[in-house]
């Protein structure tokens, strides 16, 4: 039947190489849809973690632009300075170009009014962003996406991962507001 029903084939798993890319299709059972899963290979530079470590413990930068190298590497592109605002990492992020994906990893100050009280209280959340334009080509969408899985195992404590497409999805409004559904009250 295709992607979005049972398929005939009697091992129930179909495997094809697509741009370098191993594209898996598996059947968890004759009534199941099958599910994609993309082996990208792709590993994360020490730098990456050692960089995370700054921001999230010593508080050295405000935030970090991530790229993948030569297909093969997940490495930093651009390290912002801890007094620059949300508008500087939104502007790195697409330096690349409007064919570009990217990663951010974003440490976000707000303030919180507690429920109940008079009281408001400065929170601080770091959120990784995975940013795939709707203009980048399908090929480099597809690394970014099945690579993030990797970056997100390697930076341990980030509070929220969020995925944009385009700079509404991005906005610092539409950023904190997704930052605070995940305040306790």
């Amino acid at each position: 039947m295709g992607l979005n029903g049972p398929t005939d084939t009697a091992a129930g798993d179909v495997c094809r190489l697509l741009n370098a890319d191993v594209i898996m299709l598996t059947r968890g059972g004759p009534t199941d849809p099958i599910n994609l899963t993309i082996a990208s290979g792709v590993t994360v530079a020490d730098v990456c973690k050692t960089t995370y470590e700054e921001i999230k413990k010593d508080k050295k930068h405000r935030y970090v632009i991530f790229y993948i190298k030569d297909e093969r590497q997940i490495d930093v592109e651009v390290i912002g300075p801890r007094d620059a605002a949300y508008d500087a990492f939104l502007e790195d992020l697409q330096k690349g170009g409007s064919g570009e994906c990217r990663y951010g990893l974003f440490d976000f100050e707000y303030t919180h009014q507690c429920q109940g009280t008079s009281e408001a209280s400065k929170k601080q959340k770091l959120f990784l962003m995975s940013w795939c334009p709707d203009t980048a080509k399908v090929k480099k969408k597809m690394l970014y996406s099945s690579s993030f899985d990797a970056l997100k195992k390697s930076l341990v404590g980030v509070q929220k991962y969020i995925q944009a497409t385009d700079l509404s999805e991005a906005s610092e409004e539409a950023v904190e507001e997704k930052l605070r559904a995940t305040d306790r009250n």
